[in-house]
């Protein structure tokens, strides 16, 4: 069975997401690297063509160059699939050229700059049945489908309260000013959408909160702002959530509320009880790595989760008593027990649980090579429609931001 062959569209010297998508993709020897547009630069995309040993007839000095050419290429030879790490501007141009040439897409987050692009994807990947992976891979670590797993059956009774945290220290200064190319992007509207914090990490958080408790979030209130003067777009937020499942399925489920309009100047929440839910997600938490937690507290148990300790889940019984679970364990769900390739007390990271999306991706490819439709109940992987979701939630929060008061989600347009 050979290597499933991928051209990457960004990801060149200095880039740092470029090269976990290079190392995650590598680990299980399901893809091989075989094209490249690293940069728009065509020398820079040359230089980092020649660190990867590929063949310089297939790295590109731009990236329709790459979707064009490799598409004329006999089907023995030419790439299967293109993995999109640029800025935030070109993943919809970029995702669309690739999947009306044919390609399978596994893209960085955010899907898009708005929400009207983020739907014409996903209904071009309905019409094409091509294979679609966002990567929000903290979905990936094992003992996060181990929350998921008990949340499910379960153990912790009635989901209540949500409280997810992502928080960094990075942009405390105005790192931009300085010519810092990754901090200049992302607070360029132009380039990173119509939010920075809430696009580039608190997006994350919130398709942790979706992934790990099957519910949607259907209304917020958030507050936006920028700490550091001179920014553009917002270095820090906090926003209110209302989450809601439908209990057969599993599935978001919005509510039929109308919220009152912000100049109304009533910000109460109308709708129904559902998950009560906060989300903070911030870029000048000085001291801050890169800290992403999750907390679910439910009317029998509450679990905890950590990325900087991703090797622990913490649970509380109603009668406060506490147990830490370690991944390696016997004791874990399948499904965790799938995700974790080392044993207990050998820590897994970042580009293990990054490699874990990639290899569910790989397994979608090869079914849809035999002739396979793969169902959604299937794919354990971000898939377009959370991309989709993450741009809804980023559309509602930027609008309550600015108007004020409580806002229900864009419903979902038919594909």
């Amino acid at each position: 069975m050979r290597p499933i062959r991928y051209g990457m569209i960004g990801g060149g010297p200095g880039a740092f997401i470029g090269g976990v998508h290079r190392m995650a993709a590598a680990l299980d020897g399901e893809f091989e690297l075989v094209a490249g547009a690293f940069s728009s630069d065509p020398d820079r995309s040359a230089e980092m063509g020649q660190a990867l040993n590929l063949d310089p007839a297939r790295v590109y000095g731009a990236w329709s160059d790459l979707i064009a050419l490799e598409a004329a290429r006999p089907q023995a030879e030419r790439i299967d699939v293109v993995v999109v790490v640029t800025p935030n501007h070109l993943h919809h141009p970029v995702a669309k050229a690739a999947l009306e040439a044919g390609f399978h897409v596994i893209c960085d987050k955010p899907l898009t700059r708005t929400v009207d692009e983020a739907e014409e994807l996903a209904r071009l990947v309905d019409h094409t049945g091509q294979v679609f992976c966002v990567t929000h891979n903290y979905t990936g670590y094992p003992l996060v489908k181990e929350a998921r797993e008990r949340v499910r059956d379960g153990e912790l009774g009635e989901v209540r309260k949500v409280v997810v945290e992502y928080s960094q220290g990075w942009l405390s200064t105005l790192l931009e000013a300085e010519g810092q190319k990754q901090a200049a992007w992302r607070s360029d509207p132009a380039k990173a959408g119509i939010s920075s914090a809430l696009g580039d990490i608190g997006t994350h958080a919130h398709n942790l909160v979706e992934y790990v408790t099957g519910a949607g979030v259907t209304h917020l209130l958030a507050d936006l702002g920028s700490v550091v003067p001179g920014r553009r777009l917002e270095d820090d937020a906090v926003v209110l959530l209302r989450l809601h499942r439908d209990r057969e399925s599993g599935r978001a489920q919005p509510s039929p509320t109308v919220i009152p309009p912000a100049s109304g100047g009533d910000s109460t929440y109308v709708g129904p009880p559902g998950i009560r839910g906060v989300l903070i997600a911030s870029q000048v938490a000085l001291g801050e790595r890169n800290h992403l937690r999750l907390r679910i507290y439910g009317s029998d148990g509450a679990l905890d989760w950590c990325q900087e300790t991703p090797d622990e889940l913490r649970l509380v019984e109603a009668d406060g008593t506490e147990r830490i679970l370690h991944s390696g364990t016997a004791s874990l769900s399948q499904a965790a027990q799938a995700a974790t390739r080392l044993p207990a007390g050998h820590p897994e990271g970042f580009v293990e649980a990054f490699a874990n999306v990639y290899r569910g991706v790989a397994q979608a490819i090869r079914a849809v090579a035999d002739g396979d439709r793969i169902s959604h109940p299937q794919l354990d992987f971000p898939t377009v429609e959370a991309g989709v979701r993450g741009l809804r939630f980023v559309d509602a929060a930027v609008r309550s931001g600015r108007e004020g008061g409580w806002v229900s989600l864009r419903e979902p347009q038919e594909h």
